[in-house]
């Protein structure tokens, strides 16, 4: 599928806030730690526990939610299908969608049980 502007800025307008306790009620079902989810949140955007609670207080949207970010230097590994769109295949233009569903696809993997070591990408 083809991200369109207007899905980007549908996404990019979206509260964190309100998408945060759904990413974590899934992987509490799945037998993840609230530990385990901010570790990937803070690998992937270099937002600690008190800056991620600011950024939730403040009820910041998805693009200023990623304008914040120091986004990791290998999130470019994350690869894969996520709601239909290969992250890969999602034009840079697109910059909010992109790390949006690059966030979504490391919630996924935690919460199918994959081993940290493999979620948090290294090069080799």
């Amino acid at each position: 599928m083809k991200v369109t502007a207007e899905k980007n800025e549908q996404v990019a307008a979206m509260i964190f806030a309100s998408i945060y306790p759904l990413y974590w009620n899934r992987l509490e079902k799945n037998g993840r730690t609230k530990e385990e989810f901010h570790e990937v949140i803070k690998w992937f955007t270099g937002f600690d526990e008190h800056t991620l609670q600011l950024l939730i207080n403040q009820k910041v949207s998805f693009r200023t939610f990623f304008e914040k970010a120091k986004i990791h230097p290998n999130a470019h590994m994350i690869k894969g299908v996520v709601c239909g769109y290969r992250i890969e295949e999602i034009e840079d233009k697109f910059n909010v969608y992109k790390q949006c569903r690059r966030m979504e696809k490391l919630i996924d993997e935690l919460a199918k049980g994959r081993k940290m070591e493999k979620i948090l990408r290294e090069e080799k």
